[in-house]
């Protein structure tokens, strides 16, 4: 008696920790999606956008019944784009639980999760770390365009414009900017003479050498970050031999640390959202609504994408008779969604590019670039 009565005991006080922590399984009957992006800092723009619309994303489809019943949850830790975060955060979310992710929102942190999902073979789609080496493994893949193909795109736009001299500003030591120059440069008409001026992070606080260096040129192509095109914009607001800039994703967020009124020259830029387009009018119509327009941008844009898509590419392995639940290891997730997205799988409905979305056998995203206005010239 004494032995059963110490066994109920047992069973009870195990039953009570249960409860309590949460510990005997899962809290939730939930697929839970990780993700790693800056929160805080100078990139916290971007990071916020990523996080709120993957959010609304996940929102809706739980409101729609969720993957065939399964409600989603989402997990967001802060990384402030510093790669050194990120080993912490990432062991953080397979802690949680994390069966599959959306990486982290910029490219040095995305290389650092590309190394550690890689060994627990995890599946993850960043909305916006462009880096060509973000998808050197096999479990990663983007929503956004790779350096290689923006530097493609930009060039084959530039090519078309009938001119023979512009000028590129870039920053030589990070991955993003060099990249996508490397590749402009290689696919720019040989009849197109250029002008280049470069920066580091030791020399970014100041760009008057190469305000001088450029300011005979109409057009500047300029595959950057927000905040030092604006430092670059506003010193050369005086420079009437400048007409027109040009950026990659990364201008994206410029309006929120730059009035683009006091700016004369027309700003454009590669993207491929476009927020009056016609696939894009309800994301944006419902994200302001919740969130406001400071932080509205295509990287938001990008990550919403990636929620619907990993979602769709795991309904489309359930009809194809796969079984997916809240208990599915990250390992067999990944192992089903790269059958679906080597395989052909289309997502349709995209708010990005013009609607649909498909991957190459390498992983890099298959859809159309398209260029956005940010502001015309100013009037004369």
């Amino acid at each position: 008696m004494k032995k059963l009565l110490a066994l109920l005991l047992a069973v009870l006080m195990i039953a009570g920790t249960c409860i309590a922590f949460s510990s005997c399984k899962k809290s939730e009957d939930t697929i839970k999606i990780g993700l790693s992006g800056p929160l805080t800092g100078s990139a916290a723009v971007y990071g916020k956008g990523v996080a709120n619309a993957a959010q609304m994303a996940v929102d809706e489809i739980n409101a729609n019944g969720g993957l065939n019943g399964i409600k989603l949850e989402l997990k967001v830790m802060d990384d402030v784009n510093d790669p050194t975060k990120v080993a912490t955060n990432y062991a953080a979310l397979v802690d949680w639980g994390m069966q599959v992710s959306l990486g982290t929102v910029t490219t040095q942190p995305a290389l650092e999760f590309k190394n550690l999902s890689k060994n627990d073979n995890i599946f993850f789609m960043t909305p916006s770390a462009s880096a060509d080496a973000v998808r050197a493994e096999s479990n990663g893949y983007q929503m956004c365009f790779a350096d290689k193909k923006q530097g493609v795109a930009a060039a084959n736009y530039v090519n078309g414009l009938g001119l023979t001299k512009i000028g590129v500003f870039y920053q030589s030591d990070i991955d993003y900017s060099q990249g996508i120059f490397t590749e402009f440069k290689a696919n720019l008409n040989d009849t197109i003479t250029v002008v280049e001026a470069s920066f580091t992070e030791q020399t970014k606080a100041d760009f008057t050498t190469q305000v001088s260096s450029l300011k005979d040129c109409e057009f500047i192509f300029m595959p950057i970050y927000y905040s030092e095109a604006s430092l670059f914009m506003t010193q050369a607001k005086a420079e009437a031999g400048i007409k027109t800039y040009y950026g990659c994703d990364g201008l994206d967020g410029l309006e929120s640390v730059l009035d683009l009124s006091t700016i004369p020259q027309a700003i454009t830029m590669l993207t491929h959202f476009k927020s009056d387009a016609d696939n894009a009018k309800t994301f944006v119509a419902n994200y302001t609504a919740k969130y406001g327009t400071d932080t509205l941008n295509q990287f938001g844009a990008s990550a919403y994408d990636c929620v619907y898509a990993i979602v769709g590419a795991l309904k489309a392995a359930i009809a194809d008779g796969k079984t997916v639940d809240a208990n599915t290891s990250a390992s067999d997730m990944c192992e089903i969604l790269k059958g679906q997205l080597n395989g052909g799988y289309t997502y349709s409905g995209a708010v990005t590019g013009t609607g649909e979305v498909k991957w190459t056998s390498e992983g890099f995203v298959n859809k159309e670039a398209l260029v956005h206005v940010l502001k015309e010239a100013a009037a004369n």
